[in-house]
């Protein structure tokens, strides 16, 4: 079991999750696993320039999903869902409006997607 203290940039995820009605988020990397305790954090104002305009409780991790992100939809050890069909991760992930289509989009305005997609953990706890 590890403790990690994950920013916040999302501006529409965060409302949410303060008031626990957003308990999923999707990052990059393949660290996470069941049991973790994770504490999530804003930031006053540039992100990783300035200080945390708030911190949530510990809480445990209860799944964590590999996926790969890729340019046309998200992939799983057992199936491949096109963007279209990612209505439900998006509402889950407090993305607005929660469609596949815009998470797409806020997906790879964070991260440049390759050829190959992009390693990553749908985490909820």
């Amino acid at each position: 079991m590890r403790k990690w203290n994950i920013p916040l940039t999302y501006a529409p995820k965060i409302a949410g999750v303060l008031a626990g009605s957003i308990r999923q988020t999707i990052r990059t990397g393949r660290k996470f696993s069941p049991g973790d305790l994770v504490s999530f954090h804003g930031w006053e104002g540039k992100p990783y320039r300035s200080k945390w305009s708030f911190r949530t409780p510990y809480a445990p991790l209860k799944d964590v999903i590999p996926i790969t992100i890729r340019a046309d939809g998200v992939e799983t050890s057992r199936e491949f869902r096109p963007w279209h069909l990612l209505d439900g991760i998006a509402r889950l992930d407090g993305i607005e409006p929660p469609t596949g289509e815009a998470l797409c989009r806020v997906l790879s305005g964070m991260h440049k997607i390759p050829e190959g997609g992009v390693e990553a953990q749908i985490i909820r706890w």
